[in-house]
């Protein structure tokens, strides 16, 4: 039977909140908002350990205690002490708070965490005699205060640490990118398993990971061995070990082809240490190569890549990355759709080849860009119709404009170039 429902806010990435609202709703999770930055929905303990389990867009799980509204300091300290913490925090437990603010009447977070931690010793020592300890690392309970203007939300993190945290990634570059994000752009790929995955500046090899894991249905938490409501007073053992058996039970037997490169020996044998780590040596085949090097190996596919670039002489060295990067794409790469994630704008503009699609998404306070660049064979129009001569081509595109009158500048320049649909 169904548990106590109450409010569960599921954070993510600016830019994935719709396509983890459709994960959600995928998971069996009802009443499902998204939000800036997040997801709301309504649930119980199986749905709350269910997400932490299963969810890869969802960075961290709160559960919802309480919302008040403020109208000075006292009155913050005095909506925190009124919380019955002594049905969530056990005795000998440890706390940290997570505090973020905005508006006039908090405006430092250190101050509201440590005004939040005051409150809550002050009623624990008061009315039970004892005090939780403090532990900023790995607390027993990790708490979440969001104070917007005069609006306060009051939460228990059931993650503790984030959820890209998937406990594969034992090596890492300079610029890791994240798993959750990994997992974001998979999704908006629409990747099916189909064709040839491959990601030609592999890094520390997550999108690669990740698009196994999702290719075999794996849980996202598979590696992960710990989560912050296992130390809630009223965890749920056997819920939570059959969420566990439900999810291990989803997974399929499937043959991806899965291909990695990368130029640099370091990212290489960061990749080889984080795949073994995953169990998928034999199933993601790794290359040390630049993306000059790397040739197709199947008819069609798709390429999903985050290409570095160096801040300092950003310009030029982008530019050029990315030019050449373009060329390899449209002269080797027909029959393939392309996706390449950036934070550099101008760069990304200089891949030289048609968007079919820009994503604005934020990695972290970076602004970036999901450039979707098809790379079919001959013209667009050759594409939508079919094959056929270059003189049929034109005599369906005749017959089309004379079908709705005068075509204007779209039809021209579909019979020119292709398609653009820019942000």
């Amino acid at each position: 039977m169904p548990g106590e429902q109450f409010p569960i806010i599921i954070t993510t990435y600016a830019g994935l909140e719709n396509s983890l609202a459709e994960e959600l709703k995928d998971l069996g999770s009802q009443d499902v908002l998204a939000g800036r930055r997040m997801v709301s929905l309504k649930g119980d303990m199986e749905t709350l350990y269910r997400i932490n389990y299963r969810s890869r867009l969802g960075l961290r799980v709160l559960r919802q205690l309480a919302v008040f509204n403020l109208t000075d300091q006292n009155s913050y300290y005095e909506a925190l002490g009124s919380l019955p913490w002594e049905s969530w925090i056990a005795r000998d437990q440890s706390i940290a708070i997570d505090a973020v603010v905005s508006g006039k009447i908090l405006t430092h977070s250190q101050f509201a965490a440590q005004r939040a931690k005051d409150a809550i010793v002050d009623r624990l020592r008061n009315l039970q005699g004892w005090r939780p300890g403090v532990d900023l690392t790995r607390p027993d309970i990790r708490i979440h205060v969001h104070v917007n203007q005069d609006s306060c939300h009051v939460s228990l993190d059931s993650s503790s640490e984030p959820l890209h945290k998937r406990g594969y990634r034992k090596a890492q570059g300079d610029a890791p990118l994240s798993e959750v994000m990994a997992a974001g752009l998979i999704h908006l790929s629409n990747w099916s398993g189909e064709g040839e995955f491959l990601d030609p500046m592999c890094g520390s090899g997550t999108i690669a990971i990740e698009a196994a894991m999702k290719a075999l249905n794996y849980p996202a938490a598979y590696f992960r061995r710990f989560f912050g409501f296992q130390r809630w007073p009223d965890f749920e053992q056997k819920t939570w070990d059959r969420i566990k058996e439900e999810g291990l039970e989803s997974r399929i037997i499937a043959d991806p082809f899965i291909r990695a490169s990368d130029a640099s020996y370091k990212a290489v044998a960061n990749a080889s240490l984080n795949i073994a780590q995953a169990g998928f040596t034999d199933l993601i085949k790794l290359e040390k190569k630049p993306f000059q090097a790397v040739f197709p190996r199947r008819l069609n596919g798709t390429i999903i890549t985050n290409p570095p670039y160096n801040e300092r002489i950003k310009s030029q060295y982008n530019i050029e990355l990315y030019k050449s990067f373009g060329d390899i794409l449209k002269t080797r790469f027909k029959g393939y759709t392309a996706w390449i994630f950036s934070g550099d704008m101008e760069a990304l503009s200089r891949i030289g080849l048609r968007t079919s699609a820009r994503i604005p998404l934020f990695n972290g306070p970076i602004e970036c860009r999901l450039a979707r660049f098809d790379l079919f064979q001959g013209t667009l129009v050759a594409h939508k119709y079919g094959d056929a001569s270059d003189e049929k081509v034109k005599e369906r595109v005749l017959r089309k404009r004379r079908g709705h009158g005068n075509a204007g500048e779209g039809n021209k320049e579909e019979t020119d170039n292709f398609a653009t649909h820019d942000d």
